[in-house]
């Protein structure tokens, strides 16, 4: 990346916000087509739809609402679930041994068709939309947390042991420093699949969510209002992926940054 863009960041976001005027004005003068916007929509059309949501009509606040309850309960259950599996079986190389088999087979499983199931397990409430979402979570937390039980320095262990570190030290301030750098580079991802979860969950059986006012614009062939929804979830998915860097910037300060790694 040049110079400008490191140092100025008032250019980078110029350069940001002239690109996202060019989609947009793509978009627009492309969508005077019929059939163009037949496909895609057209922009101000979707606009008078998010405006007419949150302002005119105000009936978007409570399904963004319940989508937004089913992601971060998701998010949170899956994340402390993913957590604690992988500091077990990789604190436990036996156990997970004898489960290594297992998990792959789970991680290989295309989760959506767990959907129905957990529809006759938890009903069509938020419940079924959750733990859809769980499953996609968990994995990539698990697999993050494993590898960085894993990566922990042989070295640093022994060193550790030597100075009188019981196996709790050892867990506190080794394994879990080491692995709390891998979670957080998988919450970014997690915050994304738990809104996936979420909306396919709400899409394949609900009565309430953005998801499911996105299914009902599909059966009428409103793609202004699919896009609109689209655009909504994707808002909401970047204040909470920008909520995760906030803690992690906090979280993470004990964190040398790459130039004094450089520097050392």
């Amino acid at each position: 990346m040049s110079k400008s863009f490191k140092s100025g960041s008032a250019t980078l976001r110029i350069w940001q916000l002239g690109l996202l005027l060019v989609i947009l004005g793509t978009w627009h003068f492309a969508s005077a087509s019929p059939k163009v916007a037949f496909f895609f929509g057209q922009p101000l059309q979707v606009a008078q739809r998010i405006w007419s949501w949150f302002v005119v009509e105000g009936d978007i606040y409570r399904h963004l609402w319940i989508t937004l309850t089913e992601t971060v309960l998701a998010f949170i259950i899956g994340t402390v679930a993913g957590l604690g599996a992988g500091l077990w079986l990789g604190l436990s190389r036996k156990v997970s041994a004898v489960l290594d088999p297992y998990i792959t087979a789970a991680n290989s499983m295309p989760r959506v068709i767990l959907a129905p199931i957990f529809g006759m397990w938890f009903g069509l409430g938020i419940w079924s939309k959750v733990a859809l979402a769980v499953t996609l979570v968990f994995f990539i937390v698990f697999f993050n947390v494993y590898q960085g039980v894993r990566e922990v320095s042989p070295t640093l262990l022994d060193n550790a042991r030597m100075l009188g570190a019981r196996r709790q030290q050892l867990l506190r301030h080794v394994y879990l420093p080491s692995a709390t750098s891998w979670v957080f580079s998988s919450l970014h991802t997690s915050v994304g699949l738990a809104f996936v979860g979420a909306v396919v969950g709400e899409y394949l059986g609900s009565a309430s969510g953005v998801g499911y006012l996105i299914l009902q614009a599909e059966g009428t062939l409103d793609v202004n209002t699919v896009f609109a929804g689209i655009i909504v979830l994707t808002a909401f998915a970047l204040v909470l992926d920008y909520i995760v860097s906030v803690g992690e910037k906090r979280l993470m300060k004990w964190q040398p940054r790459s130039g004094e790694t450089e520097k050392l």
